[in-house]
């Protein structure tokens, strides 16, 4: 891929205030106008669609099975989100706000890995983006496996009532099926053909707009909603802030203990804290009028962690200093 233009590379060293003010934009956006936030809901799949398609474009198709041989830190990847998380979520159950739907929606968020920016924040850090990007296709699929199961353990085989298979289906197809598919053939159209290139490294240039596009969207798409429900969400912030400062020392222990290189170590530390709130967004989105509020839980968990991203881009290169 050819080296960013100016001002795409302006955009890259500048991208954490971007998106803290794509979030303000957003919320001023949902508040004064929010007629539109109807509108604005139909757009964040499409949106978050082609972000992922960006992000899977930098994964060539070869460095994803060679990923499945990186043992070390696939199974760190895999500790740390998918055995570390659910302990950690398990300890705090107990204490969240006594609402199905808030509960419901701590639980979408908290135990899905990020796939998006956590690889431009871990960057940044100086983590391994490139072994975060090999493994973030094992991690969506994962976690949309493992997803439904976790969801009736900690809230009871009669949320099978209320929350359907199909809307999972559709969000793991449209967002991830489809956007692999396609950055694999644009992959295999730039190894043939120079307008295929050209395509992919266009295609390459457009990860941060399209953050801030899908920060901005969803944003202003659920300020509307939050209605009398201000006071519920609000409750859940510090739990989330309690989560990042968990994982961080979490993601500290299991880095340690699979003996991972610096970069390594530090993407793990990441990919432990970060959740996939943009993702799971659409799930939340199909749920029952009743549990409406989980979607708005899930879009305040965004706002803590962009936040919180700030702060681990300074704090984890002292938590893991290069050996």
């Amino acid at each position: 891929m050819s080296h960013p233009s100016g001002l795409v590379a302006t955009m890259e060293r500048r991208q954490v205030p971007l998106y803290l003010a794509a979030l303000a934009v957003g919320a001023l956006t949902g508040w004064a106008a929010p007629a539109a936030g109807p509108l604005l809901e139909h757009a964040i799949s499409p949106v978050l669609a082609a972000l992922l398609y960006v992000t899977f474009l930098q994964v060539p198709a070869a460095e994803l099975v060679r990923s499945l041989r990186s043992g070390r830190f696939l199974a760190a990847a895999m500790v740390v989100n998918f055995v570390v998380v659910p302990v950690v979520v398990a300890a705090m159950f107990g204490l969240l706000p006594d609402d199905r739907a808030v509960r419901l929606g701590v639980l979408l968020v908290l135990l899905t890995p990020c796939v998006d920016y956590v690889i431009a924040f871990s960057g940044l850090a100086g983590g391994s983006s490139r072994r975060l990007l090999a493994a973030t296709p094992v991690l969506l699929l994962a976690q949309m496996l493992l997803l439904p199961g976790l969801l009736v353990l900690f809230m009871g085989p009669g949320l099978a009532d209320v929350v359907e298979a199909g809307p999972f289906v559709e969000a793991f197809v449209v967002l991830i099926v489809i956007p692999l598919t396609l950055a694999w053939l644009t992959q295999a159209w730039a190894v043939r053909r120079p307008a295929g290139r050209r395509t992919a490294d266009a295609a390459g240039t457009l990860m941060v707009p399209l953050m801030v596009a899908t920060l901005l969207t969803v944003v202003a798409s659920q300020v509307p909603t939050l209605g009398d429900g201000l006071a519920d969400v609000a409750r859940v912030v510090p739990f989330y802030v309690v989560f990042l400062v968990v994982m961080a020392v979490a993601g500290l222990g299991v880095a340690r203990l699979f003996r991972l290189p610096t970069a390594e170590g530090r993407a793990i530390v990441f990919t432990g804290a970060t959740r996939n709130s943009l993702v799971v967004l659409p799930l939340a989105l199909a749920l029952p009028e009743a549990l409406a509020i989980a979607a708005v839980v899930i879009v305040t968990q965004t706002l803590v962690e962009v936040v919180g991203m700030v702060v681990y881009v300074r704090a984890v290169p002292r938590l893991l200093p290069a050996r």
